[in-house]
């Protein structure tokens, strides 16, 4: 993830108050957004995405480091899953090429070595394999974080294509030296050749084809970041794939890229039409000065002018089924305020058959940014979490990143477990994927087993089921499924009758429950029986 690209300096407050700890939004925002007159204290919605990126690459945060034994990593991750699932986290994003190699055993690049230490070093065991199914165990949905084009981090002063020597023989880089491109410090693949589109695809697949994951996801590294005064080195490659067609080698690029996310989604649904497919780009798209129809910002990097990645093409054409700007900056910041941009971002969705997630700067809480003091404010991410809320075309959030979340900066973690993510949610159904149901559960007769409350959902022979949704409501009576504070819990799929245990009820108190069954994508079947029990 890109972290480093806030500038300017601590502006007013220009589109948002505070007022007696509540957030006023701003009229030129409320035309587009949700009536919500409760604070986040009360504001539970019952359908939306709460993810947190898990980046390996220089081991950020997992594995803390290279070298551990597979049980020490196995211990690791387990207590990220748990620590999420506690603060209402429904998904991962974890990074499983972060530099054209591999957290499984792959054709298309090399064991990595920030599980070893060393690239092409078997560790013992299939992470990606553990993973899965340890976030599927916590009815969490996996998705899978590939880099396409990143050979190496940073190396020597300036990337040679000599530093391909320091690569092992078997990298797919030796192999193919004419598909490298050296910028900066770094190697990375050419976008421009057909040849390396068809091989970045090839890998995704393979991925896509064995094994369970709910999601391909990338993020906002295609062509790279600009270095000031150094062009991408692709003049070449452009005279010999391009100039024919394209006018202009930005526009080229742009056409690289398109087509990569294009392919990449025809085929996942080829192959499992239920696998979804997001990126999360750079927060802005393009700047109003240079673009009348982009955001009211002054980035020095934009997506479409820089790194060549045409969100609003992806958008409007169907090639993602879900977008998640990386919107790092602060409420009411001059040159990138976060609040014009999620009112921009909404703005691009509405209609659109894509979810809108946002990626959320956990890591910049408690911190100073170029002279910003607003992450000091233990209630910046709150507010901002707030304010998506109020947008009816906001589907959720992700987390940058698992690590920040563990160190709880501010006390987000704990505020996020025990207030705006206290009740569960569900991942918000994308009918242009599927739009059909699952049958109705039915539930067996509650008994009290000790201080818990037993029961089992049992489920057709046929169903299409992926997991539950556990519905708790006082006294003998049901109500109302909609409203997300009857959500008790969700609970995985793992055999036909599934076995639920109640460990929060209160000794003389009469529970009633409802159970809906959902499918891979989301979509909530009707609720049969109910059962109702008094806890002696």
């Amino acid at each position: 993830m890109n972290g480093k690209m806030t500038k300017g300096k601590l502006g007013s407050l220009a589109l948002t108050a505070l007022v007696g700890g509540s957030l006023l939004l701003p009229t030129n925002l409320m035309a587009g957004a949700k009536a919500h007159s409760s604070s986040p204290q009360t504001a539970y919605v019952k359908q939306e995405l709460r993810a947190t990126w898990i980046a390996s690459v220089l081991n950020i945060d997992w594995p803390s480091k290279p070298g551990l034994t597979v049980k020490a990593q196995k211990e690791e991750f387990i207590k990220y899953l748990d620590e999420q699932k506690a603060m209402g986290m429904n998904a991962v994003v974890m990074q499983i090429k972060p530099t054209a190699d591999a957290f499984y055993p792959s054709r298309y690049g090399l064991w990595s070595q920030y599980l070893t230490g060393v690239q092409g070093k078997d560790p013992g065991y299939n992470p990606l394999s553990f993973m899965i199914e340890e976030a599927h165990k916590r009815n969490m949905e996996f998705h899978a974080w590939f880099n396409p084009y990143r050979i190496t981090m940073p190396l020597a002063k300036t990337a040679e294509l000599s530093d391909l020597e320091k690569l092992p023989d078997s990298h797919p880089a030796r192999k193919h030296p004419n598909w490298v491109i050296p910028y900066g410090q770094q190697l990375y693949f050419n976008p421009g050749i057909p040849e390396v589109q068809q091989f970045v695809i090839d890998g995704i697949m393979e991925v896509v084809k064995k094994y369970d994951i709910d999601a391909v996801h990338m993020d906002d590294y295609f062509y790279p970041y600009k270095i000031a005064g150094i062009p991408f080195p692709d003049e070449e490659t452009y005279q010999t794939y391009g100039s024919n067609e394209f006018s202009s080698i930005e526009d080229w690029r742009r056409d690289n890229v398109n087509n990569l996310v294009k392919h990449i989604n025809e085929q996942i649904k080829a192959e499992k039409p239920y696998v979804k497919f997001g990126i999360s780009p750079f927060g802005v798209w393009r700047n109003k000065a240079v673009d009348p129809t982009g955001s009211d910002t002054a980035a020095g990097q934009t997506n479409y002018d820089d790194l060549y990645a045409d969100t609003r093409t992806w958008i409007n054409n169907g090639y993602i089924d879900y977008i998640a700007p990386q919107l790092y900056w602060n409420i009411g910041l001059p040159v990138a305020d976060y609040a014009k941009l999620l009112d921009w971002w909404t703005n691009e969705v509405k209609g659109k058959n894509v979810q809108l997630y946002i990626g959320q700067a956990d890591y910049k809480i408690n911190t100073e940014s170029n002279g910003v003091q607003n992450w000091f404010d233990p209630e910046e991410l709150p507010n901002q979490l707030k304010l998506n809320r109020s947008f009816e075309e906001f589907d959720g959030s992700m987390h940058f990143s698992a690590k920040d979340l563990r160190n709880n900066p501010l006390g987000i973690a704990d505020r996020l477990r025990e207030d705006i993510y206290r009740r569960p949610a569900l991942i918000p159904a994308m009918p242009w994927i599927d739009n059909e149901a699952p049958k109705a559960p039915k539930i067996s007769k509650a008994k009290q087993l000790d201080s818990k409350i037993h029961f089992e959902i049992r489920d057709g022979k046929h169903s299409d089921a992926s997991y539950y949704a556990i519905y708790r409501f006082d006294g003998r009576h049901e109500g109302n499924i909609e409203d997300s504070a009857n959500l008790l819990a969700t609970v995985h799929k793992e055999k036909k009758d599934q076995p639920f245990n109640d460990r929060t009820v209160e000794k003389g108190k009469t529970y009633t429950y409802v159970v809906t069954a959902l499918d891979r994508t989301h979509n909530e079947s009707k609720q049969a029986n109910h059962i109702s029990i008094k806890v002696r």
